[in-house]
């Protein structure tokens, strides 16, 4: 099974990005951290930082409102790292079934 996470980094890296998964877990607290609360990866390319949560289509509604919920979004935004959420789910494409990716840009 391919984690939402790895297809994340397999598009960074088609589109030209440097990246770096900044999620970790915390066996202190028994839970996954993420940068600033809601970011899983950072990516880098010439003038731009784009933090990506990456996620499945499933719960990308959930994770949408996680992201504008939290305390840190507009301290982020107006940083100037491009926010990004991928929701991943598998599609048929004719007798295959391909990984595809919704994205909303915040």
């Amino acid at each position: 099974m391919t984690s939402a996470t790895t297809n994340s980094l397999k598009q960074l890296r088609k589109d030209g990005y440097l990246y770096a998964i900044v999620e970790h877990w915390n066996p202190h607290a028994g839970i996954r951290q993420d940068l600033y609360g809601f970011i899983d990866i950072l990516a880098i390319k010439e003038g731009e930082i784009l933090g990506v949560q990456t996620t499945s289509k499933k719960c990308f509604s959930d994770h949408v409102q996680k992201i504008i919920k939290h305390k840190n979004f507009i301290a982020v935004k107006k940083s100037g790292i491009r926010i990004i959420l991928h929701g991943w789910e598998k599609e048929a494409v004719g007798k295959r079934l391909l990984w595809k990716c919704k994205e909303k840009i915040f």
